[in-house]
């Protein structure tokens, strides 16, 4: 073997020597860590986040949440090693166009007797240390686009990783809204329930001193009094529902559901954009052409057809460059009854070996008709991504002009109620009116308020829900909520 190829081999062992020894990130000879993003939330929170936090802020701004869900939760951790693993396999395919080269070496204790019977004098016995030293070397240089296939099969599938963190980013990404705007929901009911709940208490008061004057029965007062008590079972009901949602929303930020949270208050005054440019006709067929759950799916698609072309090359020759070098220095023996002399020796060669498969008891075959199938399911899953990626658009689409449309409508019920129950409360109070009606426009407001909360908080979520079903939602898109 000659001195250049000799050279090679001992740095090529220097190198795996040093990559043991030390981190074996610290080595990428093919540049793969480019493709793995700095942070589980990087394609997403790029530049507006770096993922590192203290206690939760007071109050717990929507941004806040949905960074630290982005950064810490298990989805998109989970998608982000996933990349790892895709990424190091695409290093494990561009390998195979390296030579490979194997060093052995060997360091015995040899006892050797040879007892020859009526012949003692062609018996021997000696003992020595025998060490010997080999390195193999072999090159695949052809093999019918085997290692071809599977360098575009591994960076197929570490395409559909890094689309697959997107989508699990977007939906990560709306699940924590809704959990923040649920939260934050349950919070001003709260509020909203303490102002029943002193209502209902003034109407109480208000039919006690009607009663004492003798302008009303004492019916009154009890039905009056029952609204109360129903007031307060509402409020320790939704005190509890409060405290669930709190838990949930902590749960989604990665911390534990007991973490104390205080949220910003719903903003009435303060209304999104309701504008709207696209059909939704087109935001579904453009949702399934960029969506990336679809990318994903086409990813994974073209990663199953180099599946194909593998499992084809697995049947076909492979042209190999080989070569060996050893040396030992085991002693020798002219012959029996003479003594061991101490000896080196040495071997080597270089050259081609082609290997043909002539029968694999029809393994090829079967393996070529597992990636057919497994490309036949690809191909549903895609057909299955596409549907799904329609109907989430259609569904949040129609959710939210439905919510639109119930801003203004919540706003004038809500108007309306409080018209009725201030103009019931002075009826009452001044002898016309009756407990039933006070008490009717007493609920109807405290409803009214429920639904005003929900409408504004729901439609802020449908929009963030309608921008993740679409595949485009993003850190702006936090702007005007």
């Amino acid at each position: 073997m000659s001195a250049r190829a000799i050279l090679l081999a001992a740095s090529l062992v220097g190198l795996g020597a040093t990559i043991a020894a030390g981190d074996s990130r610290a080595v990428d000879l093919f540049h793969t860590q480019r493709a793995i993003p700095a942070t589980a939330a990087s394609p997403i929170l790029a530049g507006h986040a770096i993922c590192s936090f203290g206690a939760p802020s007071n109050p717990l701004t929507l941004r806040e949440a949905v960074e630290r869900a982005l950064c810490t939760g298990p989805d998109t951790r989970d998608a982000w090693t996933i990349i790892e693993e895709r990424a190091a396999a695409v290093g494990v395919s561009k390998a195979a166009y390296l030579p490979t080269l194997t060093a052995t070496g060997q360091l015995v204790h040899d006892d050797s007797v040879t007892n020859v019977r009526d012949h003692a004098s062609l018996s021997s016995n000696y003992s020595t240390i025998v060490q010997s030293d080999s390195l193999q070397l072999g090159w695949v240089l052809y093999d019918f686009g085997g290692r071809r296939a599977a360098l575009k099969n591994a960076k197929a599938l570490l395409s559909a990783a890094q689309a697959n963190e997107d989508a699990v980013l977007q939906q990560t990404f709306s699940d924590t809204a809704k959990a923040y705007y649920s939260a934050q929901a349950a919070m001003e009911q709260l509020v909203a329930d303490a102002a029943i709940v002193a209502d209902a208490r003034d109407s109480s008061i208000a039919a006690q001193e009607r009663i004492t004057r003798g302008a009303a029965p004492s019916t009154e007062g009890y039905q009056a009094l029952t609204a109360y008590e129903q007031a307060l079972v509402t409020q320790t009901k939704d005190r509890g529902l409060a405290a669930a949602a709190l838990g949930t929303l902590a749960n989604a930020m990665g911390l534990s559901p007991d973490t104390a949270l205080t949220l910003e208050s719903v903003d009435q005054n303060r209304l999104p954009n309701k504008g709207f440019t696209d059909t939704v006709a087109a935001l579904m067929q453009h949702a399934e052409r960029t969506h990336p759950a679809v990318l994903a799916a086409e990813k994974e698609l073209e990663a199953s057809q180099a599946a194909i072309v593998q499992a084809k090359a697995q049947g076909r020759p492979t042209v190999k460059l080989v070569g060996d070098y050893s040396r030992n220095n085991e002693p020798v023996q002219l012959g029996l009854g003479l003594p061991h002399y101490p000896a080196t020796g040495h071997d080597g060669y270089v050259g081609f070996q082609v290997s043909i498969p002539l029968f694999s008891g029809f393994a090829t075959h079967y393996q070529v008709r597992q990636a057919q199938a497994q490309l036949d399911q690809q191909s549903v899953a895609l057909d299955k991504a596409r549907q799904q990626v329609a109907l989430q658009v259609w569904t949040s689409y129609q959710t939210l002009q439905t919510d639109t449309q119930n801003l203004d409508a919540s706003l004038r019920l809500q108007e309306v109620a409080t018209q009725a129950w201030e103009s019931a409360q002075r009826r009452y109070k001044s002898g016309i009116g009756t407990i039933l009606e006070l008490l009717s426009t007493q609920t109807a407001l405290a409803q009214a308020r429920q639904m005003r909360v929900e409408a504004i908080t729901g439609w802020r979520y449908d929009r963030l829900a309608l921008a993740s079903a679409l595949g485009q939602l993003g850190w702006d898109d936090l702007s005007d909520q």
